[in-house]
């Protein structure tokens, strides 16, 4: 696994170790930039299950200005805080140990609000629609911001959650990214 493209490009990153996380494979992850920018002036990420935290990682070499990371399991921010090591910009990155709906609520508190979010939970334990409405509710997003799905082709996200709209969708093997925008 490794940083693609931009500032911290070609740059190796760890796995979390174990079984627990699935990391976005290099391919979907360059895919995946593709469909949004691929590079950026500026702006917050936010990444729901950060696992590694290569996705994030990747959005700041991008040239994102800010990520936060959120993961709930202790191997994962012990991974998360050596890959940003990595890329000695450790001050462009903010890492919560907590599980999803905190974190929502707290970055909430805090009148955080993002470009992007990329919400990638274990397969078997999503859910997706819940979170954006939550999102929605919590004003986390920025009016032009956008919040990307990762999941598995036995995921079936419909293409109108309240109050957004799939804007593109693609499918790379068993992986589907959806990418949703706020309606109006």
């Amino acid at each position: 696994m490794r940083v693609i493209s931009g500032n911290f490009g070609s740059r190796n990153l760890k796995s979390v170790p174990g079984n627990k996380t699935r990391p976005t494979t290099d391919k979907v992850k360059e895919s995946l930039f593709n469909m949004i920018g691929p590079y950026f002036n500026g702006g917050n990420f936010l990444d729901l299950f950060a696992g590694s935290g290569a996705v994030s990682i990747e959005a700041v070499s991008r040239g994102f200005d800010k990520a936060t990371l959120v993961d709930k399991q202790y191997a994962a921010i012990k991974t998360i805080n050596e890959n940003i090591s990595i890329t000695k910009q450790t001050e462009s990155f903010d890492v919560l140990k907590m599980n999803a709906e905190n974190a929502l609520q707290f970055l909430s508190n805090q009148n955080k609000k993002f470009d992007i979010i990329f919400l990638d939970p274990p397969y078997k334990n999503q859910k997706m629609v819940e979170q954006l409405q939550e999102i929605y509710k919590l004003n986390l997003l920025n009016d032009s911001g956008i919040v990307i799905c990762e999941t598995d082709d036995n995921v079936n996200l419909n293409d109108d959650v309240d109050h957004y709209h799939l804007s593109q969708q693609k499918k790379y093997g068993i992986t589907i990214i959806s990418i949703y925008k706020l309606q109006g």
